[in-house]
């Protein structure tokens, strides 16, 4: 099966050489995502948490682009600028996966791009 990229105008551009995501052999997978606002490219204010909800639906409408969603993820990434924010980032993590939540790895990492506190990318299944 080929791979086909994905594009969406709902979800921030690429800031590099890359695709927002892939599909491919059943599955779609996202680069990470920002808690940027897709039409101005800007991280958004409030925090983790806003930046998180950000993230989160981004990756929602680059899943949906690709022709999955959100109930569709079997595993994510979740990187943290700082692990003490593990738990202000999981309560709203919570909102968006809370039945059958996807397998997680979430790692601390010395820092993001543009500043950003979080970074969260997927692998989902197509629908």
């Amino acid at each position: 099966m080929a791979k086909k990229v994905i594009t969406t105008n709902k979800a921030p551009k690429a800031i590099g050489p890359y695709s927002a995501g892939i599909q491919v052999n059943g599955f779609v997978y996202t680069s990470g995502q920002l808690g940027m606002d897709p039409e101005t490219g800007v991280i958004v204010e409030g925090g983790v948490e806003a930046e998180t909800k950000r993230a989160l639906e981004n990756l929602k409408a680059i899943l949906e682009a690709g022709g999955s969603e959100l109930g569709n993820v079997v595993k994510t990434t979740v990187f943290l600028r700082d692990m003490n924010d593990f738990a202000k980032m999981n309560a709203v993590y919570e909102t968006f996966f809370s039945e059958q939540p996807p397998a997680r790895s979430a790692v601390q990492v010395a820092a993001l791009p543009r500043g950003a506190a979080v970074e969260i990318e997927a692998v989902a299944l197509s629908n």
